[in-house]
């Protein structure tokens, strides 16, 4: 998929924020107050000195469906698309009532994706799913330079040794990791090393798995332009593909377990994946005058 940007954009003051199992979005409208320029972008996710969060989705508009949106890491880069990002925006829209009840379609990275708030469940905690299409598999899909693999389907990380990947695009790149020995602590090297591998074109996220039983999958996750994360739902379904796809499992409804929690995602006969589970709502805000003067400062 190529990314299509729209050029600049501008955002409003007030905002929106929510999590999936601990991956946090922060939703804002376009409007006039501060440019989404990447200095910006990184200010406003910074956790300390603004809201803090994994990442930013900007609502172009609201006159749809289809809605139209932009989504940014916390380095400022752009991206495809997030399935927590998406499903925070959906709870930001039924919280809006801009949505009730039936399917409705965002456009985002230059593709349209369907997302459906099945139920509200009291407390702020919505029930949203999301249909990622069906998934593409290999070098091309992900931008990798394939003669970075050696005969094995391996990629050398130097100190880190050479790991057999599988390579998955759900919008955006994936490579999961199926390790022969099961150390979450492997994570910290391979994640930083792989998800800026010079081989992959535009960097890719990174998934340790393993197969838990023939319903559930067990991810750690370091996300491209964000680090370790404890859940995110593009790798949920990356790694629920990739068991699939290798042969470790069959088609059906997973519980793809992350250190945040939980997330349901099926994948069909096809490599069509939709994706499940919760988004609470965490609160309302407003960047202050101050705050708008020290990012346009940036």
């Amino acid at each position: 998929m190529t990314l299509d940007t729209g050029g600049p954009l501008h955002a409003g003051a007030a905002f929106f924020k929510g999590h999936g199992l601990g991956n946090d979005y922060i939703v804002f409208d376009a409007g006039s107050d501060w440019d989404v320029r990447p200095a910006c972008v990184t200010a406003v996710c910074d956790r300390w000195r603004g809201p803090g969060s994994d990442g930013i989705v900007v609502l172009l508009d609201r006159g749809g469906p289809p809605f139209r949106l932009r989504m940014f890491n916390p380095d400022g880069s752009e991206f495809e698309r997030s399935g927590n990002g998406l499903r925070i925006l959906a709870a930001y829209l039924a919280a809006e009532g801009l949505v009730a009840g039936e399917p409705f379609d965002v456009e985002v990275g230059g593709d349209t994706v369907k997302l459906h708030v099945v139920e509200v469940q009291g407390r702020g905690v919505y029930d949203v799913s999301v249909d990622m299409g069906h998934i593409e598999h290999g070098p091309t899909a992900v931008g990798l330079d394939p003669t970075a693999l050696d005969p094995e389907g391996r990629i050398d990380l130097g100190s880190a040794g050479a790991h057999a990947v599988e390579l998955i695009s759900v919008g955006n790149p994936h490579a999961v990791v199926f390790p022969e020995v099961w150390e979450p602590e492997l994570l910290s090297e391979i994640g930083p090393l792989l998800s800026t591998h010079r081989a992959f074109a535009a960097g890719t996220n990174v998934q340790m798995a393993r197969v838990l039983g023939p319903a559930a999958v067990e991810a750690h996750i370091w996300e491209r332009g964000v680090g370790h994360t404890s859940a995110s739902g593009t790798s949920a379904c990356a790694v629920a593909a990739a068991t699939v796809r290798s042969g470790r499992g069959e088609p059906g409804v997973y519980e793809v377990r992350m250190e945040g929690g939980s997330l349901q995602v099926t994948v069909s006969a096809e490599s069509a994946v939709v994706l499940r589970g919760p988004v609470q709502e965490v609160y309302r805000g407003r960047l202050t005058s101050g705050f708008l003067e020290g990012l346009a400062a940036l």
